[in-house]
């Protein structure tokens, strides 16, 4: 089991979860999970010979929760990693690796502070560039003006979210988990919600759950977000405009990094606002991008889903740099 520690921040406090010794590996959760996730790929990292150190994002766990929704913008998230490889690592820059919301956090940490970032890995979210407009304008063009269902919509007013998820979080997780795992049957994320309804309306809740994600797996999520609650990892949600905005600074600027991005087959992030050729777009905003997997079969929850097949591909990316 790894270490706990609590490394106090300029704004917050994180919990990291660190095993090992060498150079410093900061991975970043998505929603909704924890340091946690990444319970498969700490043991592995550390005995490649490096710091494993994965954190619970402010807002979850045992980190800091401010309130205010605009604490949880990119800029905020960034700082943060930025902040903790400077105090985990003052001399050398780290590796970062995210998953889920944890990719956007890692790839703009790269984009934004290459001083303290020296390679960075994403899992399920391709880092498409420095945007053009609000993704919060995408969102509104695909489906909400059509009058569809889109996740992120039905998270924007601050109380009807947190409180569909809080009601029974074992439920919720559950349903929300299964919905986009490559385990659930085509249709298990439905197509045909209409703009209004909610997250978990139409959401099977499966028995068994696939067993990726054990009884016990459960239980410790379960306890982390009935202590730590749903509204700060809803604010990450909430700040479409302000990442806009301060990423917009950073126009022209690329990932130079080394980079490599896994994702799933049946991740429907991959397809959520059309089709392209992800594998170009990425190659051209991170020139130094050393692979790009798409694993057969696989869902949403990548290193959790494909443990092995996400490591057989992670470490030896890390002994390459």
């Amino acid at each position: 089991m790894p270490t706990f520690r609590e490394i106090t921040l300029p704004e917050v406090t994180l919990r990291c979860a660190i095993e090992g010794q060498g150079p410093l590996v900061v991975m970043v959760h998505g929603f909704p999970e924890s340091w946690y996730s990444w319970r498969h790929q700490i043991g592995p990292v550390a005995e490649a010979g490096f710091t494993a150190c994965a954190i619970d994002v402010r807002g979850y766990g045992g980190s800091s929760r401010p309130h205010p929704v605009e604490a949880y913008d990119m800029e905020h998230m960034t700082g943060d990693i930025a902040a903790l490889v400077e105090a985990l690592s003052p001399d050398a820059p780290a590796v970062l690796v995210g998953h889920d919301w944890g990719a956007p956090i890692v790839w703009n940490t790269a984009l934004t502070r290459p001083d303290r970032v020296r390679a960075v890995a994403g899992l399920s979210v391709p880092y498409t560039g420095v945007p053009k407009r609000p993704f919060s304008d995408m969102i509104e063009a695909v489906f909400t003006s059509r009058g569809k269902f889109f996740y992120q919509a039905w998270f924007q007013n601050i109380g009807p979210a947190e409180a569909e998820l809080e009601a029974d979080v074992r439920g919720a997780l559950r349903r929300f988990y299964y919905a986009i795992s490559g385990d659930a049957p085509d249709g298990a994320w439905p197509s045909d919600k209409t703009h209004g309804q909610s997250l978990l309306e139409g959401l099977a809740d499966p028995d068994p759950f696939p067993a990726w994600l054990t009884p016990e797996d459960l239980d410790y999520y379960v306890a982390e977000f009935e202590r730590s609650g749903f509204r700060g990892p809803l604010n990450r949600y909430r700040n479409h405009q302000r990442d806009f905005d301060f990423l917009r600074r950073f126009e022209g600027r690329r990932i130079e990094q080394p980079a490599l991005f896994i994702g799933g087959e049946r991740d429907l992030v991959l397809s959520m606002l059309g089709k392209g050729d992800l594998m170009a777009i990425m190659g051209a905003e991170m020139p130094n991008l050393r692979g790009a997997d798409i694993l057969p079969g696989c869902g949403h929850w990548t290193q959790q889903e494909r443990p092995a097949e996400v490591n057989a591909r992670l470490i030896p990316w890390l002994a390459s740099l």
